[in-house]
């Protein structure tokens, strides 16, 4: 057999080996039921990060953010670049 007729046949096999098993699926988790319940499990677990954003808490998004720009701009000052190329003096 030609080597595109293998691929096809070996394709082909594959297509009806994955359309005859069957579906497998994690078991139900363990939902809260009601509104209450649900929210008691969504603020129990952890308390929630409130200071994300703030600039000056280390590891929050904003202050890495900040940190990463004033790094760029001190290179980029002593190095004046174009389009990520040095200027000539």
């Amino acid at each position: 057999m030609k080597p595109t007729k293998v691929a096809a046949v070996v394709a082909g096999s594959v297509m009806a080996l994955g359309a005859a098993a069957p579906a497998m699926a994690a078991g139900p988790a363990a939902a809260p039921a009601g509104l209450n319940n649900a929210l008691g499990a969504l603020t129990s677990s952890q308390p929630l990060k409130t200071d994300a954003l703030s600039s000056t808490t280390d590891g929050s998004a904003l202050k890495t953010v900040t940190d990463t720009a004033d790094t760029v701009n001190e290179t980029t000052q002593s190095a004046p670049l174009l389009g990520g190329l040095p200027l000539p003096k």
